[in-house]
């Protein structure tokens, strides 16, 4: 295992190619990409001694 082995995660690297030891970058959806929306915070009951 080395950088010629094209079985392993640095022989992919090294090749440039892709696979299970080293799969692709799943790209963001631009559903997934937009920032979410903020819910309001709701005050917390203070307990009075």
């Amino acid at each position: 295992m080395g950088k010629g082995d094209k079985k392993s995660k640095r022989g992919k690297i090294i090749l440039g190619s892709y696979g299970v030891s080293r799969p692709h970058k799943k790209q963001q959806s631009a559903q997934e990409a937009a920032p979410e929306e903020k819910k309001a915070k709701e005050p917390k009951n203070k307990k009075s001694k």
